[in-house]
């Protein structure tokens, strides 16, 4: 009920007027049954402006942090989630990807609509990193088709880190829906999950127009953070006592996890940066905001 509350009644309303968000595709959206919307991550408000253009109700696995925060910001943050439905999702891995991939399946079961974000994070520079096997198993064991879904602009219109959106257009890509049902009783080949999540983030990159890294974002923003605070130290050194340097402040703010990347960072992997292995992981955002199907 307070999710179609604050949807059609209280924030829904406001955002379409001063955002006025498009959607292409719109038809490729199922009146009934369930599926999976598998997107990109650009910023926080992708969890907010894809449920506004989706008539259905679209729910998302939030990390629990969410859920567990102190304070009356972290109080205010809980009973948000609660109130519009979302699933709190331990992400340490192991036992807890389990009870992950478990919530969304009760979603799917139930012939709803439930939104994943492969990736895993929020993409540190505008780039379509390397996706998260966790889709492709929920696809498999939920026996649900999965729609890609490119958001547009919501980068610009909220970059990491910043907490009032920038008032502009944005738009939501929907694809056609893909059957993996050929695969079939496959789900513990972790060869066929592999496959399946390099076709959804195909269709992603071709719908989204990104540049696609064969990395996980997680090991580039690890990079970048790790440079940036080489780059404190650095700065640190050579500053002199009691002068504000700029560029300090802006390295440091980088080694906190607030990373400013460019476009030209480096896309090749390192060996250490791509995993062998990810079957049955199902992270969602991590450290943004609503994951699979809410970071």
């Amino acid at each position: 009920m307070f999710y179609w509350f604050l949807k059609t009644i209280v924030i829904g309303p406001i955002i379409k007027l001063l955002f006025r968000p498009w959607v292409e595709g719109e038809d490729n959206i199922p009146d009934e049954g369930a599926a999976i919307f598998a997107s990109n991550h650009l910023s926080f408000s992708d969890s907010i402006f894809l449920p506004l253009v989706v008539s259905r109700r679209v729910t998302f696995l939030a990390k629990s942090d969410y859920f567990t925060g102190r304070g009356i910001k972290g109080r205010l943050t809980a009973a948000f989630f609660k109130g519009v439905g979302q699933l709190p999702v331990d992400r340490s891995g192991g036992k807890a990807s389990n009870a992950a991939l478990s919530s969304g399946l009760k979603v799917l079961r139930r012939g709803e609509l439930l939104g994943i974000y492969p990736e895993g994070t929020r993409s540190p520079d505008g780039r379509l990193y390397r996706g998260r096997t966790g889709v492709a198993r929920m696809a498999l064991e939920g026996k649900v088709t999965v729609i890609p879904v490119a958001m547009i602009g919501t980068d610009k219109a909220q970059p990491t880190g910043k907490v009032i959106p920038r008032i502009m257009r944005v738009g939501v890509r929907v694809g056609k829906p893909l059957d993996f049902s050929r695969y079939e009783g496959m789900e513990d080949d972790r060869f066929v999950l592999r496959s399946i999540t390099d076709e959804i983030m195909y269709e992603l990159m071709l719908l989204s127009g990104q540049e696609y890294v064969d990395m996980y974002a997680t090991s580039m923003k690890d990079r970048l953070v790790s440079a940036a605070r080489a780059k404190a130290r650095e700065l640190q050194d050579a500053a002199k006592p009691g002068s504000a340097a700029p560029e300090l402040e802006e390295a440091l703010d980088a080694a906190e996890g607030k990373p400013r990347a460019s476009a030209s960072s480096d896309p090749t992997p390192k060996s250490s940066d791509v995993d062998a292995d990810d079957e049955g992981d199902n992270e969602g955002d991590e450290g943004d905001g609503p994951v699979v199907a809410a970071s």
